[in-house]
């Protein structure tokens, strides 16, 4: 009885064995045939450690990954050191990605720099509920506020002539238009979100703006990269050093700021953006929410995004259009004759943007050439997705590289020229290009797009009116150098020029 006990348990052990080796040899096959179907996207081979570091010029990154994608195609892969990072390039990819598969592809990856700067709060930097209603709560209360409407059109005009004031005081001489320029666009955001503006000699005002650039500035140099590649590196880079210490200096002075408009708050009167927040985390208070976010960390944050990304992004393109008058004297003939034909003398306003077709083209042209943000921010998928018919794993970091899109040979006559008539049909009348999209697309789109195009018309169009812009003399146009320097935007190369008043 034993012995056939012992049988008998032999043989039902060896079926249950032969049973788990067919489902473990089932489960490998089907794991085979899913990895068959499961393709990744192509790319440089990489090396341990340093991934396909070596292959790119770190100090223009978007030239290298441009370069890649005439081998790899428009869906590829390369590893900055360990990390694998998806490059979508051209406008029909971008636009398929960020607006087809926006859900797939709208959060934003948030590098060591980045975490540190804003701790997933505020707008730019941030995912899911508290980003959601950030967003949501900034447009509303924006618009609110005259953004993109009439309300900001009267401060932008206001600001104008503050700027030409600091533009006459240099008599026609050269000088560096950085600071001015930026202190004018910065003014806008600014009185948009605090209520008022500032002087251009208020110290707390102009160094805030200077650290916000700087900032922006070495937040996207070649050292910032290898940190946020190697974070162990951060404790030997100035960089670092710098944009932390810039950063602790701006939140300082934000909170001065948000404490003195919280002393005389008024719920009957909002003066702008920080009442209308202070208001809503008031009333969340007085209810007793728990999980609200309206607290003092996400309005810290969200004022820096928007003072930093409202001055930066318009005060670098008007910088450009600026320099590349100078450089092109026969289009800059061009828009102020029209600019003189139709509004003569008056302040230009909103309503004519419409009646100045080729200056409308020119500035279009300046935001295409000028491509201020080449790399995008980066974005990381939400879930795995099949995209192109490459497989992209949830978490992947991804790439959508806008200068390949405003400079996509398949869209643009002349991709590597400055010419307005990419923006003119055989009329000379103006035309929308689907391909033009240097605010970026999708969930992600820059929220103060309408206040950024309103902004680059009016101070555009009434500083062509004014002043004839040119080099400075002994300095031939051919010297104005159109590769800029790297940040997380692309600014102008150091240059002067002269504004020289023309009645």
């Amino acid at each position: 009885m034993v012995v056939e006990s012992l049988l008998h348990f032999s043989s039902v052990g060896t079926l249950l064995g032969t049973l788990l080796l067919l489902l473990v040899f089932y489960r490998l096959s089907r794991d085979s045939e899913f990895q068959k179907k499961r393709k990744d996207p192509p790319g440089p081979k990489p090396i341990p450690l340093l991934g396909n570091l070596l292959t790119l010029d770190l100090s223009r990154p978007f030239d290298s990954l441009c370069e890649l994608s005439k081998t790899y195609g428009n869906v590829y892969q390369v590893f900055l050191g360990p990390k694998k990072v998806v490059v979508l390039i051209g406008h029909k990819t971008v636009k398929e990605a960020l607006v087809n598969f926006a859900d797939e592809f709208g959060e934003r990856d948030i590098t060591p720099i980045f975490r540190i700067l804003a701790n997933d709060h505020g707008i730019l930097f941030s995912n899911g509920e508290s980003w959601k209603e950030m967003r949501r709560f900034a447009i509303s209360n924006l618009r609110d506020f005259g953004m993109g409407k009439r309300g900001s059109e009267e401060k932008i005009i206001e600001e104008i002539h503050h700027l030409k004031g600091e533009f006459d005081k240099f008599e026609g001489k050269p000088f560096d238009t950085t600071q001015p320029v930026n202190y004018a666009v910065s003014n806008i955001i600014s009185s948009i979100v605090y209520g008022s503006r500032f002087e251009y000699t208020d110290p707390r005002f102009t160094e805030m703006v200077d650290r916000a650039n700087e900032n922006i500035r070495v937040s996207g140099s070649a050292s910032m990269m290898l940190y946020n590649i190697f974070p162990w590196l951060g404790p030997f880079l100035n960089s670092k050093r710098t944009v932390v210490r810039n950063m602790l200096k701006n939140r300082a002075e934000f909170m001065k700021l948000i404490t003195g408009l919280q002393e005389t708050l008024n719920i009957h009167d909002r003066r702008g953006f920080v009442d209308s927040f202070l208001i809503r985390k008031q009333s969340d208070e007085q209810l007793g929410k728990k999980d609200t976010y309206f607290h003092a960390e996400n309005l810290l944050m969200t004022v820096g995004n928007l003072f930093a990304a409202g001055t930066d992004t318009t005060g670098t393109t008007l910088r450009w259009g600026l320099m590349l008058m100078a450089k092109y004297p026969q289009i800059q003939d061009r828009v102020q004759e029209e600019i003189d034909r139709v509004i003569g003398g008056r302040q230009p306003v909103v309503e004519d943007r419409k009646k100045l077709p080729y200056t409308d083209a020119v500035i279009h042209e300046i935001q295409r050439l000028a491509n201020i943000v080449p790399m995008n921010l980066p974005h990381v998928t939400s879930c795995d997705v099949t995209f192109n018919g490459y497989f992209i794993k949830k978490g992947t970091t991804v790439i959508p590289l806008l200068t390949s899109v405003l400079k996509d040979e398949s869209e643009w006559e002349k991709p590597n020229s400055f010419y307005p008539e990419h923006f003119l049909d055989e009329k000379g009348q103006f035309i929308k290009r689907d391909a033009f999209m240097p605010f970026s697309a999708g969930r992600r789109v820059c929220l103060g797009e309408s206040l950024a195009r309103m902004e680059l018309f009016l101070f555009f169009a009434s500083l062509l009116q004014s002043y004839r812009f040119t080099t400075p003399p002994g300095v031939s146009e051919d010297e104005l150098d159109l590769k800029g320097t790297v940040g997380v935007t692309l600014n102008p190369s150091p240059h002067k020029l002269c504004a020289i008043k023309r009645f």
